[in-house]
């Protein structure tokens, strides 16, 4: 089988090298791929939003099914696009993507359905006088979120009411986040510790992949910014068997059948990003594509075969579909430049990736490098590298994931040092 990703980050060079352990895998194309994806796959010189490009390498190249990585091209329609032309593709509608690309229509979804979610209110960027009334009658800390894409960064934990008439001010007044910031989601503050449930579903039938944890915050103890992702784990223990089952009975089923009873039905990759209270898991967030950095550490514990259940998922056939995740655990640190999620620089040097790579079970991957003129690998984004790395238990994952942290080298090297501490509490206590 011939199979197309589309996108350039770390998720998309992650996915390109599960993809080539396929045996049923021929060859693999990367759309626009990075240094990285050249390593696995062929990059093909076209964006991910250029549609009328992609369908056109599709058919050239005799490509069987094609995968998308990043959130903006299955929010703009490009499954739509696809089906019209007859093409096989691994993705949610433009309309079911809405659980992504509108958070109010994601909160009233969910209130509708009965997913439990935390309680919110939704005003118009020209309701920001309303909305400044509201933080002040609710008080701290409170969440608020610009509705649309945001990269990850559109959503602030306020823990006084200052942080939460700021964040507003940069969502509507400063318009830090463009159109996405047209409404504002303000929700109710959630205590716990939060996971990720991936879901691959066909709209009626699913399997679910290793539950992981994700490290948003900039700093270490989770402190500063939100960033796309600093680092994550899987499996997550605060996600045991019987809290799976629950995400499974309360969120993912109900998520599946109200689109099926909507008309728009949803198949692809279904993220829930949750919040394990005391009341249970509860739904921070949904995405509609494979998260980042938690598709690096959740696809090495995949021993099934994903092309054969990529296959089931767009013929419609995921009720025969079966997934068997490996024994031991993955984790991710993200090796990002300094300023970063603001402000930074890039075109610096990479020294150390094949020192890293030549450690047991350790492995790169590429998110925003480059290559330069002369054809040095050079940073080219906020978040530069995942050094990935398996273990028998998460103490050893974690240990060899930071063995090739140590071994890489650029100018403004950023990382939390901190990746898997929760998890690892909750292994002791238990």
């Amino acid at each position: 089988m011939r199979i197309l990703v589309i996108g350039s980050g770390g998720r998309e060079h992650a996915l390109t090298r599960a993809l080539t352990a396929s045996e049923h895998t021929t060859a693999v194309f990367a759309a626009p791929g990075n240094p990285g994806t050249a390593q696995v796959a062929t990059n093909l010189d076209v964006a991910a939003d250029d549609f009328d490009g992609l369908v056109e390498h599709v058919r050239t190249r005799d490509i069987d099914l094609t995968i998308v990585g990043p959130e903006q091209p299955l929010v703009d329609g490009i499954v739509d696009r696809f089906e019209e032309e007859g093409l096989d593709i691994v993705g949610p509608t433009a309309a079911a993507a809405r659980l992504e690309g509108s958070k109010a229509f994601a909160d009233e979804f969910m209130d509708e359905h009965g997913i439990p979610t935390a309680d919110f209110e939704i005003f118009r960027a020209d309701e920001s006088d309303e909305a400044a009334a509201y933080l002040d009658e609710v008080g701290a800390p409170i969440v608020v979120k610009a509705s649309g894409l945001a990269g990850g960064k559109g959503a602030y934990v306020c823990t006084t009411l200052d942080e939460a008439h700021a964040a507003l001010s940069e969502i509507v007044t400063d318009r830090a986040f463009g159109a996405a910031g047209d409404q504002v989601v303000v929700e109710e503050y959630l205590e716990g510790e939060e996971a990720s449930v991936f879901a691959l579903t066909d709209g009626e039938h699913y399997v679910v992949l290793p539950p992981s944890q994700d490290h948003k915050p900039l700093g270490e103890g989770d402190t500063g910014p939100n960033t796309g992702g600093m680092g994550a784990y899987a499996p997550a223990p605060v996600v045991n068997g019987s809290a799976l089952t629950e995400v499974c009975r309360r969120i993912i089923e109900p998520t599946l059948a109200g689109m099926q009873a909507a008309g728009t039905p949803y198949r692809g990759l279904l993220y829930c990003g949750l919040m394990m209270t005391e009341e249970g898991p509860k739904v921070v967030e949904y995405n509609c594509r494979f998260g980042d950095p938690e598709a690096q550490v959740v696809l090495p514990l995949v021993e099934s075969d994903l092309v054969e259940v990529f296959q089931k998922l767009v013929e419609g056939r995921m009720r025969e579909a079966t997934l068997h995740a490996a024994p031991g655990a993955c984790a991710c640190v993200v090796l990002a430049s300094d300023g970063y999620p603001t402000a930074y620089d890039t075109g610096f040097e990479i020294t150390g990736i094949d020192d890293a790579e030549a450690l047991e079970a350790v492995s790169v991957v590429h998110a925003g490098t480059a290559r330069s003129d002369d054809g040095t690998l050079v940073t080219d984004g906020g978040r530069v590298l995942g050094v990935t790395a398996t273990g028998e238990d998460l103490p050893a994952a974690l240990d060899r994931a930071y063995d090739g942290v140590d071994a890489i080298q650029f100018s403004g090297k950023t990382f939390r040092r901190d990746i898997g501490e929760k998890g690892l509490r909750r292994l002791q206590a238990s």
